[in-house]
C-alpha cells in the first residue's frame, strides 16, 4: 500500500480522500491555488503545496505543478477527485511518465470514454442501444443544424468533453438551434478546451439511472447497483437515491452486466459510473410474464414487474456516457453497501484486487444525498457568493457512513468564491426503507442553518415533500413539473416572522441588561402603557407593528387587521413563540437589519428597519444593470442606442463555469455599454445604463 498520496483536487472531495487515506496509515499532500490559502482541506492533510493563481487554469489545472509537488514532497500516487483533472488523460499519462500511479483508469479508458461522441460510437459496436443522434466529427453549424432537423424537435445539444450540466442545451424548436449551439460551444471551449458537440434526440420523461462499476488489474470486475440521479436544474443533479426506485432485480442484472461489458471493452481499472437514459410507462405495468415487445433494441430491457407504488415501470435502457472517476453521488452507494469506495480505489491503484466478487454484494435500506449550493432558486437557480456567517449542521458524521452525514471541504466563516463550483456540501441520509430515508432527509435539512449567502437548503426540503418526489415518481423533468410547490414557497408567513424577530430582539435586549434599573428595556412606566412600533420589510413589501407593554408585564402586539398576546420563552435553540392563535420554534439570526428566521415548517428573511439609519435615504436611481454575482463578461447583444423591451437578452455572464443571461428588466434605450466581452467585474458592479422608457 502507498505510504503517502497527493490529492490534486481541493474541498470536499480533497477532504474526503483524505479522511480514508488517514485511516488506512497513509499521509496526504494537498495542493492549493490563492483563494484557498486558508481553506479546509489545506488543513485537513498532512502537507499542503501552493502550486497558483485562483482560477482553475492557474493552478488546479497545471497538471505539471502538481506533479512536481507530487515528487517534491516524496507522494508516491496522486488522487484527481472529480472535476479538474480527473478525466484527463494526458493528465493520467503524464503521472505515468514521471513514476506515480494515477488513482483512477489508464490513459486509454479515460480517452475511449472521454469524448461522449467516441464513447457512443464506442457502444453502438458492443451492441449497447444509444439514443437517436449525431455523433460524427464533422463539427459544421450547418450541418448540426441539418442533424437536428432530421432527428426531430426536442433535441439535446452536449459537449463532447462535457460532464456536469456544462456545455449543454435543450432546444425545443429550430429557430433557436443557432444560439443554443453558439453558447454550448463557447460554454465547453472555457470548461474544457474543446467546443465539440453531439446532438440528441431529447427523450420525453426519461429517467436518469447510473450504475456503479469497479475493476481492477486482475480482470476482475463488478457492479455495486444503481443511483438514480433524475431529479435535476440545468441538466445538473439536485437529489441523487440508491436504489432506484421501481427497479426490479432483472432490470438491475441486465443494466448492471451492461455496465460491466462497457468498462471491459475498454480495460477499465478503478471506479467508474456508467450513466444511462431510461424511458418509463406511463400506464401501469403488464402482468408478469409478458413477453418482450418486438423491435426492442439489443441491450435494452422491457420490465415486466409491478414496482413500487408511485414509480412508473421501467421500460428501456439506453447508454448515455461513462464517467471515468469517482462520482459526487458515490456516498449513497457507500450508505446501502457498507462499503468505503475511496479505500477500494486505493486499494485497486495500488494493484489489489477487489475485496469482494458480485455475488457477495447485497443492497441494504435506502440512502439518499441532497447537494447543498450556493444559489437562488427563485431566481433560475442563480449561483451565489458571499461568506459563510453561520454554519450550523445536524447532527451527524462526516466522510464515514451513518444515518445521517454531511460531507463539506469548507467551515463557518469560510468565503464562497465565484472561481470554483457552487457546491457548499452534501447531506446523506440513511433508512432502512425510502419513506424512512425521506423523513430524515426533511428533519436534517431543516436542521442546516446558513447565513451569509443564498442557498437552496429550503428548496430542496420543497422537492423532497413534493408529490412526485414523495411518491418515486421521477424524471428529469420533476422540477418543472413542480413548480407550483417548488419555486416562491412561503411557510413561515410575516406575522410569525415578524413575532419570531420581535422576540429574539427583546430577548437580545435582555440580555444587555445589568442590575442598574434604569438599564431596563421592558417599557415600563408608572402609568400609560408604553407602545413600540416596528417596521418591517417583507418579500419587498412593507409592514408594521405595534407591541404594547402592559402593566401585568404581558406584551400585546398587532400587525394590521392581526392582533394578540405575543408570548415567548428562551429555548436553546432560539426562541418559542406564541402569537395569534399559532406557536412556532424558531432559531433567530440577525445580519444587520435581516433577521434570519429557521423553523421546522420552513425558512424565512424579515428585514427589521432601523429608520434612524435609514433617515436621509431618497429613491433608488433606475435604468441601471449590475453584475448579479462576481464573473466575467462574456458578451453584449446590443450596443449604445439600441432600443430594448422587457426580457430582451443584453448581455451574458460567467461565473461559476456556467453562463448566464441578463435580461431588460424594462423598455428602454441604452445610452452606455460600461464594459468590455473578456472583463472581470465585480458583484453589484453597473454593466450598462438604460434610458427607461416612461409609460
Amino acid at each position: 500500500m502507498f505510504k503517502k498520496i497527493l490529492i490534486a483536487n481541493r474541498g470536499e472531495i480533497a477532504c474526503r480522500v483524505a479522511a480514508t487515506a488517514r485511516r488506512m496509515a497513509i499521509k496526504t499532500v494537498a495542493v492549493y491555488s490563492d483563494a484557498d490559502a486558508s481553506a479546509k482541506h489545506v488543513g485537513y492533510c498532512d502537507e499542503a503545496i501552493h502550486i497558483g493563481g485562483s482560477a482553475p487554469k492557474d493552478s488546479y489545472l497545471r497538471w505539471e505543478r502538481i506533479i512536481e509537488a507530487a515528487k517534491a514532497t516524496g507522494a508516491e500516487a496522486i488522487h484527481p477527485g472529480y472535476g479538474f483533472l480527473s478525466e484527463n488523460e494526458e493528465f493520467a499519462q503524464a503521472c505515468s511518465d514521471a513514476g506515480l500511479v494515477f488513482i483512477g483508469p489508464p490513459p486509454s479508458a479515460i480517452k475511449a470514454m472521454g469524448l461522449k461522441a467516441e464513447s457512443k460510437q464506442l457502444m453502438e459496436k458492443a451492441g449497447v442501444p444509444l439514443v437517436p443522434g449525431y455523433h460524427g466529427s464533422d463539427q459544421n453549424p450547418v450541418l448540426l443544424k441539418k442533424e437536428a432537423d432530421r432527428i426531430g424537435y426536442p433535441v439535446l445539444i452536449k459537449a463532447s468533453a462535457g460532464g456536469g450540466g456544462k456545455g449543454m442545451r435543450a432546444v425545443e424548436k429550430s429557430e433557436d438551434f443557432d444560439a443554443a449551439l453558439a453558447s454550448c460551444k463557447r460554454e465547453a471551449i472555457n470548461s474544457f478546451g474543446d467546443d465539440a458537440v453531439l446532438v440528441e434526440k431529447y427523450a420525453q420523461r426519461p429517467r436518469h439511472i447510473e450504475i456503479q462499476v469497479f475493476g481492477d488489474t486482475h480482470g476482475n470486475y463488478v457492479y455495486l447497483f444503481e443511483r438514480d440521479c433524475s431529479v435535476q436544474r440545468r441538466h445538473q443533479k439536485v437529489l441523487e437515491e440508491a436504489p432506484a426506485p421501481g427497479m426490479t432485480e432483472a432490470m438491475r442484472k441486465e443494466m448492471g452486466e451492461a455496465a460491466v461489458a462497457a468498462a471491459r471493452a475498454v480495460n477499465y481499472v478503478g471506479a467508474g459510473t456508467v450513466e444511462f437514459i431510461v424511458e418509463q410507462r406511463a400506464e401501469p405495468s403488464a402482468a408478469p410474464g409478458r413477453p418482450k415487445q418486438a423491435g426492442a433494441p439489443s441491450g435494452g430491457s422491457e420490465d415486466t414487474s409491478v414496482p413500487s407504488v408511485g414509480a412508473p415501470p421501467l421500460m428501456k435502457f439506453y447508454f448515455m456516457e461513462m464517467n471515468t472517476r469517482l462520482q459526487v453521488e458515490h456516498p449513497v452507494t457507500e450508505a446501502i453497501t457498507g462499503l468505503d469506495l475511496v479505500e477500494w480505489q486505493l486499494l485497486v491503484a495500488a494493484g489489489g484486487k477487489l475485496p469482494l466478487a458480485q455475488d457477495a454484494l447485497r443492497i441494504n435500506g435506502h440512502a439518499i444525498e441532497a447537494r447543498i449550493c450556493a444559489e437562488t432558486p427563485d431566481n433560475n437557480f442563480l449561483p451565489a457568493t458571499g461568506k459563510l456567517h453561520v454554519y450550523d449542521k445536524p447532527a451527524c458524521t462526516s466522510f464515514e457512513r451513518s444515518d445521517v452525514r454531511v460531507d463539506d471541504g469548507v467551515r463557518q466563516g469560510d468565503a464562497i468564491s465565484p472561481f470554483y463550483d457552487s457546491m457548499v456540501a452534501k447531506l446523506i441520509v440513511h433508512g432502512k426503507t425510502r419513506e424512512e430515508a425521506l423523513a430524515r432527509l426533511d428533519e436534517a435539512l431543516a436542521q442546516t442553518r446558513i447565513v451569509g449567502l443564498s442557498t437552496n437548503v429550503q428548496f430542496l426540503r420543497y422537492v423532497v415533500r413534493s408529490p412526485s418526489f414523495a411518491t418515486a415518481n421521477l424524471d428529469t423533468a420533476l422540477i418543472p413539473r413542480e413548480t407550483a410547490v417548488l419555486f416562491n414557497q412561503e411557510l413561515v408567513g410575516l406575522t410569525m416572522a415578524a413575532a419570531s424577530a420581535v422576540a429574539q430582539t427583546l430577548l437580545d435586549e435582555k440580555a444587555l441588561e445589568g442590575k442598574d434599573p434604569f438599564s431596563r428595556r421592558d417599557g415600563w412606566r408608572s402609568h400609560g402603557v408604553n407602545v413600540r412600533r416596528f417596521e418591517f420589510e417583507f418579500h419587498g413589501e412593507p409592514a408594521k407593528a405595534e407591541l404594547t407593554y402592559l402593566h401585568d408585564g404581558a406584551l400585546r402586539m398587532a400587525m394590521g387587521d392581526v392582533s394578540g398576546l405575543l408570548v415567548f420563552v428562551k429555548t436553546v435553540q432560539g426562541v418559542d413563540v406564541q402569537f395569534a392563535g399559532r406557536r412556532m420554534k424558531a432559531t433567530v439570526y440577525r445580519q444587520g437589519e435581516v433577521a434570519h428566521v429557521f423553523s421546522p415548517v420552513g425558512a424565512t428573511q424579515i428585514t427589521v428597519i432601523d429608520m434612524l439609519a435609514h433617515a436621509g435615504q431618497g429613491p433608488t436611481e433606475g435604468g441601471r444593470l449590475t453584475a448579479p454575482m462576481p464573473g466575467k463578461v462574456v458578451s453584449f447583444g446590443v450596443k449604445a442606442g439600441d432600443k430594448v423591451s422587457k426580457g430582451q437578452p443584453l448581455a451574458v455572464m460567467e461565473a461559476m463555469k456556467m453562463e448566464h443571461t441578463i435580461a431588460a428588466p424594462a423598455d428602454g434605450v441604452v445610452e452606455e455599454l460600461l464594459y468590455a466581452p473578456g472583463d472581470q467585474v465585480a458583484e453589484g458592479a453597473e454593466l450598462l445604463k438604460i434610458a427607461v422608457a416612461v409609460a
